[in-house]
């Protein structure tokens, strides 16, 4: 593992110059779920949230952040992103699995630059849990938001990133 980028000989944070890296095409792929009570699925799937679409609400929600990444993020470079999508998956209880009801959430965020999209790609997945916890709080304040990470990087000098 190479050192810590983020900090300058001094050890003062900085933003890390980007100007002599060539642009090359990017992506970040992340993932992650919030748990809920089956009652809770069942208003989201069914569309009956007192709010209204929970899961159109949150793509929207994930795409913007997404977009804002570099304005929640103290040293992240802005960047003109060509693409980021939001997907959602339910999944109800899994008792042989010990799971609780659930919706997955999965973001692709790409982009031509001399940087990386991987906090883009994880703050999208945090906003749109997020959401999905906002419209649904009334019913179930127990929602765990859980299991955020990267699961595929590409481009860059570092190449490719896929997690086990």
């Amino acid at each position: 593992m190479s050192s810590l980028t983020h900090f300058d000989e001094r050890g003062q944070a900085h933003m890390v110059d980007v100007a002599a890296k060539p642009a090359t095409h990017r992506v970040a792929i992340a993932t992650g779920r919030i748990e809920m009570l089956p009652e809770t699925l069942a208003l989201i799937e069914s569309g009956s949230a007192k709010k209204g679409d929970v899961l159109g609400v949150a793509r929207i929600a994930g795409i913007q952040a997404a977009k804002k990444t570099s304005d929640l993020i103290p040293l992240c470079h802005p960047l003109a992103l060509t693409r980021v999508a939001v997907e959602f998956a339910t999944q109800p209880a899994d008792e042989a699995a010990g799971t609780a009801p659930q919706v997955l959430c999965m973001a692709t965020v790409e982009t031509v630059g001399p940087t990386g999209v991987e906090m883009e790609a994880l703050t999208a997945v945090q906003v749109a849990l997020l959401t999905v916890y906002d419209m649904c709080k009334a019913v179930d304040r127990g929602m765990t938001i859980t299991g955020v990470r990267v699961l595929e990087k590409h481009g860059g000098k570092s190449g490719s990133f896929v997690a086990d």
